[in-house]
């Protein structure tokens, strides 16, 4: 059976639209746009590698060190290998003002995780997985999500381009989940349930269609 990592934050987690600051309600596993994929994929297994409020390559000095995504991947290679491939979507929490960093900054973060990936050895006999890097919909600031995410609504228009110069930069296969869904309007930042299905059933095409 081939493997699949999705390295991704709390949309990738399954995280519900927060009314509220402190909500943490996740969708129930086959309602995950990863849990479906995992139905889709029958002949993979489906590790679902999503942390809520994971950023690229900074530590949070609000919520924690460990959200940062290249202090645990190396313990996610080394857990999981061999990886056939891996999906990495991530960027929307270094949207947040606490970074200070723009498009350009944060796609950079994901050209560095492609590197390290490729460098570790996590694939078959050695080998590097393949790669789908994936740029998240932009956000809205809206909600109980607003203030945390003040400035991040105009830079993450720009995330999408910056990631798919990255992308063609280092020969990895990009899909861009804005043209597939947008935020919910309850907190601006995760996915209403009629994302998930989208999501599933694109996710599932490309990996077809890129690993086999």
């Amino acid at each position: 059976m081939r493997s699949l990592l999705l390295f991704g934050d709390s949309n990738t987690h399954g995280s519900m639209p927060a009314p509220h600051l402190g909500f943490s309600r996740r969708y129930p596993l086959e309602e995950r746009w990863a849990g479906r994929l995992a139905q889709l994929l029958p002949d993979w297994e489906v590790i679902n590698e999503g942390h809520p409020g994971r950023t690229t390559v900074h530590d949070d000095p609000i919520e924690g060190a460990h959200r940062n995504g290249m202090t645990v991947l190396p313990a996610l290679l080394e857990t999981h290998r061999p990886l056939d491939a891996v999906l990495i979507m991530l960027g929307t929490n270094d949207l947040k003002p606490r970074f200070s960093v723009n498009a350009g900054d944060i796609a950079l973060g994901l050209e560095r995780i492609i590197g390290f990936i490729r460098a570790f050895g996590a694939g078959r006999d050695g080998a590097a997985p393949g790669i789908l890097l994936v740029a998240p919909p932009p956000v809205e600031e809206a909600g109980c999500l607003a203030e945390m995410f003040a400035g991040g609504a105009a830079k993450s228009r720009l995330l999408a381009s910056r990631i798919k110069e990255v992308a063609d930069r280092t020969g990895v296969a990009f899909m861009d989940a804005g043209e597939l869904v947008t935020v919910s309007p309850i907190d601006g930042v995760h996915y209403g349930p009629e994302a998930n299905p989208v999501l599933a059933e694109a996710f599932a095409a490309a990996v077809r269609r890129l690993f086999g």
